[in-house]
């Protein structure tokens, strides 16, 4: 929790993602909010005052003409954006501060999507010519084929950096992000700890050898893209370890325990803008911990006016690389 909105001796911009399990529940017969809901927006996001809101399991939020979704900008002071329901029935919803992105318009929604992210363009209030692309996503959890298309989906918005974009992207990842710099190592899928048969399948591909490896195909392909993870740069180039801390995982058995699978994406400059990074503990309210980063406004304004070079490419992309981790699939989807 931050001691005051002065924390960083400057301005701020605060995004925040959030897969908050279920929408916290059904409405009561009386028509309240559930408890859950009601804390994490109140008790949670609130007090920290975020610019931007990326919420995945918006569940409930469409009901009655998107009446729990008002609800939310009435207490968030935000404008709120919700996505269509998809096969998975949980859709994915987006927030922005109105006084820091004036403007925005939805984007047309992306195809081959189980849950459609949502996404939006906008423009910060220092930078009224830059479009920024916003993207809240809640990647399939029970394939690894599709999250492979769903990934190549998101390729598409950050391609829009050639013409001066920019890019702020993240969610509920449901695979792993590739391993080098990671603090807790990927999940031994032979071990006898690991019980839950269907979510091996789920995250996993055959290697060469037969064995099962974990999925990175998402994180391969973003920062393949050029696109850079804030909390390996907080953790490697910041000193804030805390950000690689797992999201998820920790509530359910034999999965592998917890694993670091919300996650957000900024373009190579708007990374360099970035003051700090946290997982924040939403144990009571969901099964999924919230991450925030904290970006210096001023400096902000500078990426989108791209007064500076672009960050080279993610050090994890580059060992992955150099020790031909087994990120690409085959047609078969072994890897190789």
């Amino acid at each position: 929790m931050p001691t005051s909105l002065n924390e960083f001796g400057e301005p701020v911009v605060r995004v925040i993602t959030l897969n908050l399990e279920r929408d916290g529940g059904e409405d009561g017969e009386d028509g309240e909010h559930p408890h859950r809901w009601r804390a994490a927006h109140e008790e949670l996001l609130t007090p920290r005052r975020p610019d931007v809101i990326l919420r995945q399991e918006a569940t409930y939020s469409h009901l009655d003409d998107d009446r729990r979704l008002r609800a939310a900008e009435d207490i968030l002071g935000m404008k709120g954006f919700l996505s269509p329901n998809g096969s998975g029935r949980n859709p994915t919803a987006l927030f922005l501060r109105r006084d820091t992105f004036p403007h925005a318009r939805r984007l047309q929604q992306l195809r081959y999507w189980r849950t459609p992210p949502t996404i939006v363009v906008t423009q910060l209030a220092e930078a009224p010519d830059v479009d920024v692309v916003i993207a809240s996503w809640h990647a399939a959890f029970n394939s690894p084929r599709g999250r492979e298309r769903e990934a190549e989906e998101l390729s598409a918005l950050a391609d829009k950096m050639k013409k001066g974009a920019a890019f702020i992207g993240g969610g509920d990842c449901n695979e792993y992000p590739l391993p080098h710099g990671e603090q807790v190592p990927h999940i031994d899928w032979s071990s006898p700890a690991v019980t839950d048969l269907v979510h091996i399948r789920h995250r996993t591909n055959a290697g060469p050898d037969g064995t099962r490896v974990s999925c990175t195909y998402l994180d391969d392909t973003l920062l393949g893209c050029g696109l850079h993870d804030p909390a390996r740069h907080a953790a490697h180039e910041m000193g804030m370890a805390g950000a690689l801390n797992p999201t998820a995982g920790h509530a359910a058995d034999g999965q592998g325990g917890g694993r670091r699978i919300d996650r957000i994406y900024l373009d190579p400059w708007l990374i360099q803008a970035v003051l700090a990074v946290s997982v924040l503990d939403t144990t009571g309210l969901s099964d999924h911990h919230a991450v925030e980063v904290v970006l210096s406004r001023r400096k902000l304004a500078e990426a989108l006016r791209r007064e500076f070079a672009p960050l080279a490419p993610s050090s994890a992309l580059i060992h992955s690389v150099d020790a031909g981790s087994p990120s690409t699939k085959s047609i078969e989807g072994t890897t190789r």
